[in-house]
């Protein structure tokens, strides 16, 4: 092929003559190496990473490939995602040298993660040759930019050939076929007067745009280098002649954009991309560094610093935003991109401690909106798909769980108008909870988080967190004047309370109770838990279940009991809500840490090792299994639960049990089964790193409404320091730091907004107080509240 003069480039030069930068004279990378980083295991280069960006996001292997992922859509997760559209399956690069040998750039030599990018090094096999890749998706823009710089180290002037090849795969999201949308052909063509290639899906208004920095021909893809794919996308090349000078270096850049509206808005962004790629990339850069300066965590563990850091940007990468359907955090990539109302029960309120409370509201509203669509009864969904179908219309604990939620949003925010508005949906849930109490003793009947075949009866989770549902809404009727309200849903929490201590605590296993059911649904279930138990050779639980199973049958029993079975984690759900007494608690924590291994929590206690050691972890993401799990979630949950019966100590034990699987496969990553299992990145990670943090340790727990900080920090051993910056309480933003120095207790805080004041639960615990800068003398202080 002879080398190609482009009159357009020509044109566009001049045209960004007049910019402060030369968009095709601005390396991306030197932007990209002044941000934390963190480089790629060489065992794991064949496991997935994302590229993220609110509306579009890439999945690929981190040694640069783009095979087939995913079993949600069998092998259809991965690619480029424009929700809620598929766009590619990916890309490839070749390059055919003068002599007609092609190199095909399947294998990068390095991997490293950037919060806003990725990037790779491919050694070429041409001496004095090297690639390096750069790619990022801009914020609220539907495409993403990917640079190849070429480096020639030698003394010779190198030629070749370069083929992009685009892997199209124009497709709808799961549950399509529920609005009627069927995927067609992908039809594409080239435009060579505008330089881009255009992708059609034949039976819908959905684009793609693929463009480039150089002037291209398109053509069909060359015989090399072919990956087989599935369904109905196509692939289509771009090709251009590269020169390359010796000891100098040259980029080739490509601008990928989508619509699923419209050709004219794919190229619009297409378009917006080429002339401002460096903006957008600065501007990306801005935003994650106010993200880490925003409930900015100093602590002496560098460890967990390094882990809150990223996980606050991991909660971003997840932020879906579909205009036509609403903006809300998703729960993982690769398989669960859409929104969960189990999974953000958790997940929004390590957001709320971080000050995304923008990204809260997004979210709350948008689950709020799906559920009254499809129940219009106060029941909470449990997943929705990007195209605003929903799935399942929402298991038993999402409902109370969201309405503890909600009251905790207007702690953190005081926002008086969204209570107003939410109050009528939290009384409908609970009427509609309470219909589902089948036999009328104040238990919700049906499914809650255990994912359990038969699993479904009294479930202590559901119970856990309709306690705090109706605690919730006495608040929230307080505050809303609303007097008889709160009377009833106070007596409602105060009985609730008295009988999951009361009927729901099994004293033989120093534990809460799995479920209550009937003597034949309890006989059942134990059944299938030893042939579960036995399947999965755990010789131990075999033993334990079948001397339970006995105990049942010798016994007669009328109406339902409390049993301990699979020691699943919920049973752990009423201390998170910190509903159990402290000495009820005291034991059922001294239980728990039965059921952990390195990486944390059992999901189902009965599928523990024997010698309680981890499992063998396979690195091949596509085997795993949630049968035997340790989950993130699980280990957050009990983190929270030992830092709310005041066990500094043991709550950073299980956040430690956390890092153990941060960045296990995936750089600044964490998976969602431990440690590296299920969904690269996972939403309520950040749960059980933020909470114990920001409300335990550092003791803070707002009543943003009232103006007020409850400050009663909580240091591990160790410790004697923790400091947070920029907390977003209401209006203001806090700074707060506790240290001992010299065996003294020293608080020091400020606020950008006057008229809020602290309470410190116990003034006689502190040795020194610094509000703003000024000392507070504390024997003169009348009250527990101090203006700050």
């Amino acid at each position: 092929m002879q080398r190609i003069v482009s009159l357009l480039l020509l044109t566009f030069g001049l045209l960004c003559f007049s910019c402060s930068v030369n968009p095709d004279k601005k390396d991306v990378l030197p932007l990209l190496q002044k941000l934390p980083s963190l480089k790629a295991k060489d065992e794991f280069k064949q496991t997935p990473y994302v590229t993220a960006g609110d509306r579009v996001y890439a999945v690929g292997y981190q040694d640069g490939s783009f095979p087939d992922i995913g079993w949600h859509v069998r092998g259809e997760m991965g690619g480029i995602w424009n929700h809620p559209i598929k766009l590619m399956d990916g890309f490839q690069l070749m390059l055919t040298k003068d002599d007609g040998r092609t190199i095909c750039l399947q294998s990068a030599a390095e991997f490293i993660n950037y919060p806003v990018a990725n990037y790779w090094n491919y050694q070429l096999p041409v001496p004095g040759l090297s690639m390096e890749r750069v790619q990022f998706v801009p914020d609220s823009l539907q495409g993403m930019v990917v640079d190849f710089k070429f480096i020639n180290q030698s003394e010779e002037d190198l030629t070749f050939t370069l083929e992009f090849r685009a892997l199209i795969d124009l497709m709808p999201v799961w549950l399509a076929e529920r609005v009627g949308l069927e995927d067609g052909k992908d039809l594409v063509e080239w435009n060579s007067n505008q330089q881009v290639m255009i992708a059609k899906d034949s039976l819908n208004p959905w684009f793609l745009t693929v463009g480039s920095n150089r002037e291209m021909i398109a053509n069909q893809p060359g015989n090399t280098c072919l990956q087989q794919r599935k369904g109905n996308g196509r692939d289509h090349s771009l090709y251009t002649d590269v020169v390359i000078y010796g000891n100098s270096s040259t980029n080739v850049r490509f601008y990928i954009a989508g619509s699923y509206i419209s050709k004219e808005e794919a190229l619009a962004t297409q378009t917006y991309l080429q002339d401002h790629y460096i903006n957008l990339l600065e501007s990306k850069i801005s935003r994650y560094k106010a993200i880490a300066a925003l409930a900015d965590v100093k602590v002496p563990d560098d460890k967990i610093m390094a882990m809150y850091d990223w996980l606050k940007w991991n909660t971003d990468w997840l932020i879906r935003d579909v205009p036509e359907v609403g903006r809300g955090l998703s729960a993982g990539i690769p398989d669960f991109p859409w929104w969960f109302g189990a999974d953000n029960c958790y997940t929004l309120q390590a957001l709320l401690a971080t000050g995304r409370h923008d990204e809260v509201k997004n979210t709350l509203a948008l689950l709020l909106n799906l559920s009254e669509k499809v129940n219009g009864n106060g029941r909470i969904i449990h997943e929705a798909s990007t195209n605003g179908v929903v799935f399942n219309e929402g298991n038993l604990n999402e409902t109370p769980h969201f309405i503890w939620l909600l009251w905790e949003y207007f702690q953190w925010t005081g926002d008086l108008a969204f209570l107003r508005d939410v109050y009528p949906t939290v009384k409908a849930g609970l009427q509609w909870l309470s219909e589902t109490d089948k036999d009328g003793n104040g238990y919700p009947d049906g499914p809650g988080m255990m994912e359990i075949h038969g699993l479904h009866s009294e479930m202590i989770d559901v119970v856990a967190y309709t306690q705090a549902a109706y605690q919730a809404a006495a608040h929230m009727a307080e505050v809303l004047s609303y007097a008889s309200d709160q009377q009833a849903f106070q007596n409602q929490a105060d009985q609730l309370k008295a009988k999951i201590e009361g009927e729901w605590w099994v004293e033989e296993a120093g534990s809460y109770a799995d479920f209550r059911a009937t003597q034949e649904e309890a006989s059942e279930l134990v059944r299938a838990a030893i042939v579960r138990a036995d399947t999965l050779n755990k010789p131990w639980a075999v033993k334990e279940l079948e001397a339970k199973l006995k105990q049942i049958e010798s016994t007669r029993q009328t109406g339902t009991g409390s049993y301990v079975v699979h020691h699943n984690w919920v049973v752990n759900t009423p201390l998170e809500m910190k509903i159990a007494s402290s000495e009820k608690a005291k034991r059922a924590l001294e239980t728990a840490r039965q059921y952990t291994n390195t990486y944390g929590m059992y999901v189902t206690g009965i599928d523990r090792n024997e010698k309680n050691q981890p499992d063998d972890n396979s690195t091949n993401w596509q085997e795993f299994s949630y049968v035997g799990a340790v989950m993130t979630l699980p280990t957050g949950v009990q983190a929270v639960a030992e830092a709310n019966y005041g066990n500094p100590d043991e709550a950073l034990s299980y956040m430690h049990k956390l890092y153990n699987s941060f960045s296990y496969a995936l750089p600044g990553s964490m998976y969602e089964v431990s440690p590296d299992y299920g969904q690269i990145v996972q939403a309520w990670n950040i749960y059980g790193v933020a909470v114990p943090l920001v409300k335990h340790f550092l003791g803070i727990q707002p009543l943003a409404h009232q103006k007020l900080l409850r400050v009663n920090p909580m240091l591990p051993s160790g410790w004697d320091q923790a400091s947070i910056q920029q907390l977003s309480v209401g209006n203001t933003l806090i700074d707060c730091q506790v240290e001992i120095k010299d065996a003294e207790l020293h608080l020091t805080i400020a606020s950008s907004e006057p008229g809020w004041k602290i309470n410190l639960t116990d003034k006689s615990k502190w040795d020194a107080i610094y509000v703003n800068n000024h000392m507070i003398n504390i024997s003169n202080l009348e009250s527990n509240n101090i203006d700050i």
